[in-house]
């Protein structure tokens, strides 16, 4: 069994999904797309713009969508169907990129939706109030408690549970700060403050979650062709009024990434396809379980070799 698997936030680079854009309009018309959706050429921007702003919230969440919207497009003109996928799943924004590929969202809705998010996202949180840290070296459960203890009244939680031995807090930026300080205590191996502008999947965001909240409700959501496996569950959904509800939780809950791919991994999924920019999501499943098959397809090159696997 397959599934399909897109980033999140991190995985962006300039000049990504340039080639894919120049080797089949399909592609190149999904960034036209996207261009159009949000009034400004936000693939300039991509290819051959600043990495800092390309960086930003609200910039890097549409332009990864698009890229991994150009790969599946690529993968179609190779005579790749989401038929003989079991389940997608995205980190974070990428969610959005996994029903987008389902058919659940248009890709002009999906841009405009993840502008707004980025937005909102960034601005819930005055720049240097919040923060974000990747501990290495413990698991959930034991970072959840780091995070309990290191709130004393600020907010501090366990964001993103990516792998047995990586977890990312999230919270007021001393809180933090003092959760980096209790991990190395309790034995990690690092815990270092993330590049991030703001403190996401944690409580701090219920400004963004609102605003989410008002925007999904304008948007139509169709069942997506193949099951998603939501951040918030690590379950499958299929019905539209979950998957709203579920993003809009998304904003504040954390990213359950370690247990959606050991939900896959238990339903009979061997092979995992990472779509879009990047390799991150193949390293986290690989440390979720070595025996698991992963393939990032990026590039031209990544596109016809997952073709020849995937017909």
């Amino acid at each position: 069994m397959r599934a399909f698997v897109f980033p999140g936030q991190g995985a962006q680079s300039i000049g990504m999904g340039k080639d894919l854009a120049d080797s089949y309009p399909a592609a190149a018309a999904v960034f036209e797309e996207v261009n159009d959706a949000l009034g400004e050429d936000l693939s300039a921007l991509i290819w051959g713009g600043d990495l800092e702003e390309l960086t930003l919230t609200r910039n890097a969440q549409p332009a990864l969508m698009a890229t991994s919207l150009a790969a599946i497009r690529a993968l179609e003109a190779e005579g790749v169907t989401m038929e003989g996928v079991s389940f997608v799943a995205g980190h974070s924004l990428g969610e959005y990129s996994a029903l987008a590929a389902a058919g659940a969202l248009s890709v002009a809705d999906t841009a405009r939706l993840l502008r707004m998010r980025g937005t909102a996202m960034q601005e819930a949180v005055p720049v240097g109030v919040g923060a974000m840290a990747a501990v290495l070296g413990l698991d959930f459960e034991a970072v959840a408690e780091v995070a309990a203890e290191a709130a004393e009244g600020d907010v501090c939680a366990a964001a993103n549970d990516n792998d047995p031995g990586q977890v990312v807090v999230s919270g007021h930026k001393d809180a933090v700060e003092r959760a980096i300080e209790i991990a190395k205590a309790r034995g990690a191996k690092r815990a270092i403050l993330l590049p991030v502008s703001a403190p996401f999947h944690c409580s701090l965001m219920a400004p963004a979650a609102d605003l989410m909240a008002e925007a999904l409700a304008k948007v139509d959501i169709a069942a997506p062709s193949v099951p998603l496996v939501a951040n918030v569950l690590a379950q499958d959904v299929s019905d539209p009024a979950q998957i709203q509800t579920l993003l809009v939780e998304q904003v504040t809950g954390s990213v359950r990434w370690r247990e959606s791919v050991a939900f896959m991994a238990a339903k009979g999924v061997t092979d995992f396809y990472e779509i879009g920019a990047g390799k991150a999501l193949s390293g986290m499943i690989k440390r979720v379980d070595r025996a698991l098959k992963t393939q990032a397809v990026g590039a031209p090159s990544d596109v016809m070799a997952a073709a020849e696997s995937l017909r």
